[in-house]
């Protein structure tokens, strides 16, 4: 029997690195019981978990970003993938990367009436998380688009796709010719990030581009990469997309980390 009044050793075992947790959101020195992890940790992983499960299976509210997009003024078009549904999409990731038939012909007769073909077209895509989509794609817009707009960018209209993959943005480029894209997509969630949007910059856009001619900004969420340093990052690279007429593994980010000063 054990005697109350012997100290006994306590049940969780604190893991004496334990203050490097304030730096990063891995799960690192999360302490034992016995061999085992600690409840609350062993819980919150499947928080996590089901939490990223959840954003890849969220449907994309169309119409409320479409509502959130034509209030701030900016000419929207809801589209749709050739996956007609997210079981489809997850299987065929080929089909996430071609517009639907009707979609297309509506994008064709969009360019069709347009005085001009556009410098630079956004696609916003709901990608591997409709949840980045919802809480950063609108309001990282407000970060870029008055920095484009004061350098005197020519935007097109933004399309708003379904069941999207980063390739369906070389297509609404194609269509729309647009000299560059950039798709604000959902990226897969991790167990810490089911909310991570990224921008992908293709330069030239049309069917059959690779990875390799794309630049990439990834983990844009408020516990990641701001709005503000993300909007710099993109400005930099869009402007030297446009002067050297390329984007991909021969334009590099030198925009720097310290974002730029401005005047009181």
């Amino acid at each position: 029997m054990t005697n109350p009044l012997v100290p006994q050793q306590p049940v969780v075992v604190a893991n004496p690195w334990e203050t490097l947790r304030r730096f990063t959101a891995a799960r690192i020195a999360l302490g034992r019981a016995g061999g085992s992890l600690p409840t609350a940790p062993h819980l919150a992983f499947q928080l996590a978990h089901a939490q990223a499960r959840d954003a890849v299976q969220l449907p994309l509210d169309q119409a409320g970003v479409a509502s959130d997009l034509q209030t701030r003024g900016y000419q929207t078009v809801r589209l749709h993938s050739a996956a007609p549904d997210r079981a489809t999409y997850l299987q065929r990731p080929d089909l996430g990367r071609r517009l639907a038939e009707p979609s297309w012909e509506t994008l064709a007769a969009l360019a069709a009436h347009a005085a001009a073909p556009p410098e630079l077209a956004f696609v916003i895509g709901d990608g591997l998380s409709a949840r980045a989509i919802h809480e950063n794609a609108v309001a990282f817009l407000d970060q870029i688009a008055p920095r484009l707009i004061a350098a005197g960018w020519h935007l097109g209209p933004v399309s708003l796709v379904a069941q999207a993959r980063v390739a369906i943005g070389d297509e609404i480029g194609q269509v729309l010719g647009a000299a560059i894209v950039v798709i604000l997509i959902g990226e897969r969630p991790g167990l810490s990030s089911p909310d991570s949007l990224g921008a992908y910059l293709t330069y030239g856009p049309r069917i059959g581009v690779t990875d390799a001619q794309r630049n990439c900004i990834s983990n844009i969420r408020a516990a990641g990469l701001s709005h503000e340093a993300a909007a710099h990052k993109l400005a930099y690279l869009l402007d030297e997309a446009r002067r050297r007429k390329l984007s991909g593994v021969l334009l590099k980010d030198e925009a720097g980390t310290r974002l730029p000063l401005t005047a009181d």
